[in-house]
């Protein structure tokens, strides 16, 4: 599985430790970004991880900011994908689950790295339920 990352410069950090936490697992990585901790806008970055997700280069994308906030707003302008910014475990599942969600949004500045490292990991290997929440992701596409 190959998966995209991308963040500013308030979520460099937390994206390289995801980074090597993803290799780890044995996952194929795209690092689109941003190399540092100098300041840069974030819809680069978020732009980036949503075109490489909706051409289908990757099969999911991980975006960081320092609240997740910005960088979620800027992938979801992208035709074909769905941000979710997620806080916790539960909403990393449901996400998966019930929204079909393609891009993670995780916040450097309002989560951990233990957090941070579960969310992926379930995002990850959730399943989309498919059922009555079809028709329902599927009216988000069809906007």
């Amino acid at each position: 599985m190959k998966i995209a990352l991308g963040a500013d410069h308030g979520g460099f950090e937390l994206k390289e430790k995801i980074k090597v936490h993803l290799f780890k697992k044995g996952y194929e990585i795209l690092d689109l970004g941003t190399n540092s901790t100098s300041s840069v806008d974030y819809p680069r970055f978020g732009h980036a991880v949503g075109y490489a997700v909706s051409n289908k280069n990757v099969d999911y994308g991980i975006v960081i900011c320092g609240t997740g906030i910005g960088i979620s707003i800027a992938a979801n302008k992208i035709p074909g994908v769905r941000a979710a910014l997620c806080t916790n475990t539960t909403m990393a599942r449901l996400t998966r689950e019930h929204n079909d969600a393609n891009v993670l949004a995780l916040g450097a500045r309002i989560i951990g790295d233990v957090l941070a490292f579960e969310m992926v990991d379930i995002f990850l290997t959730t399943n989309f339920e498919g059922g009555r929440h079809s028709s329902r992701v599927n009216s988000i596409e069809t906007i």
